[in-house]
């Protein structure tokens, strides 16, 4: 599976612990593709259909269906848990992810 920067793609995130996203949900893939192609993990943001407007949280719509990239809960998973590549951010929606993840984590 050809896995990429900003492909939407669905990821058992189970098991989890407290207050971490649970379930087999869509995320984004924020890892550069020269790790994608070498390590067997990737980094990933989980998205959710439901969200309050956080400053962490950036909105996108796919397939008709509105959902938020969860920053705020990043972690890196091994490819084993990606199950499809989904769809993948515009362009727009990746200007936003960057400047968040730069505000966010790069003071």
């Amino acid at each position: 599976m050809d896995l990429n920067q900003y492909h939407i793609v669905l990821v058992n995130l189970d098991p989890t612990v407290g207050s971490e996203i649970k379930k087999t949900r869509p995320c984004v893939i924020i890892s550069p593709n020269e790790m994608n192609r070498y390590l067997q993990t990737v980094i990933i943001a989980p998205m959710t259909s439901q969200s309050r407007n956080y400053p962490t949280r950036i909105e996108v719509k796919h397939h008709n269906k509105k959902g938020w990239v969860v920053l705020d809960q990043i972690r890196t998973v091994d490819k084993l848990r990606i199950l499809k590549v989904l769809d993948k951010l515009t362009d727009k929606e990746i200007l936003k992810l960057k400047s968040i993840i730069k505000e966010t984590l790069v003071y």
